[in-house]
């Protein structure tokens, strides 16, 4: 064996042992990392559950108040299709009391439509779905920011190493679904 071989050996294993130690160091930033990726993806869950509860009671609502209309205008096509087939004049004037009454719901709620109480509560519900949504987009950043800052030091020589031994693995983004590419049709025509 010759010097030359036993330097560059010494050398080599020297760098080796250099890059083991240094990459040591970065074991703890790998797992602070990770639970931080963890506490954030908690918080978009947070904001993902805020949103499952709001939903059923905004669509309780809008039922609620299709509902309301309904009621409405079916009483008052039952009250028509009575009055055309009344025979007699006890009739004719049931099913004309009938129509009244359900003109008479017909226009207060026409008369009170912004002030209808499933009306504000639908507002109040999409407010807050909206502000859910907003809350849920920055979580949902943040999560991404952290995986970022993980993936990139999990990436970088020497933690590369500290991360192939340990086996801490790569975290996904929280993409948006390819369906958020398209734009949403409006149609006013129903």
């Amino acid at each position: 064996m010759t010097r030359s071989w036993l330097r560059s050996t010494a050398g080599l294993s020297a760098l080796v042992i250099l890059a083991w130690v240094t990459s040591g160091c970065s074991y703890n930033t790998f797992t602070t990392q990770e639970e931080a990726i963890k506490a954030q993806w908690g918080q978009v869950e947070n904001q993902l559950q805020r949103r499952n509860d709001l939903i059923p009671n905004l669509v309780s609502t809008v039922k609620g108040y299709a509902q309301q209309e309904r009621d409405v205008f079916q009483a008052v096509d039952d009250a028509r299709a009575k009055l055309a087939g009344a025979t007699t004049p006890s009739d004719k004037i049931a099913a004309a009391n009938q129509e009244s009454a359900a003109l008479s719901r017909l226009l207060v709620v026409v008369e009170n439509y912004p002030q209808l109480k499933s009306n504000e509560t639908f507002a109040r519900l999409m407010d807050e779905l909206s502000g859910t949504e907003n809350r849920l987009a920055v979580e949902r950043m943040r999560y991404n920011q952290r995986v970022q800052e993980y993936d990139t030091q999990r990436r970088k020589f020497p933690s590369n190493i500290t991360a192939k031994v340990f086996g801490f693995k790569e975290y996904p983004y929280f993409d948006a679904p390819a369906s958020a590419e398209a734009v949403p049709k409006v149609d006013f025509s129903r």
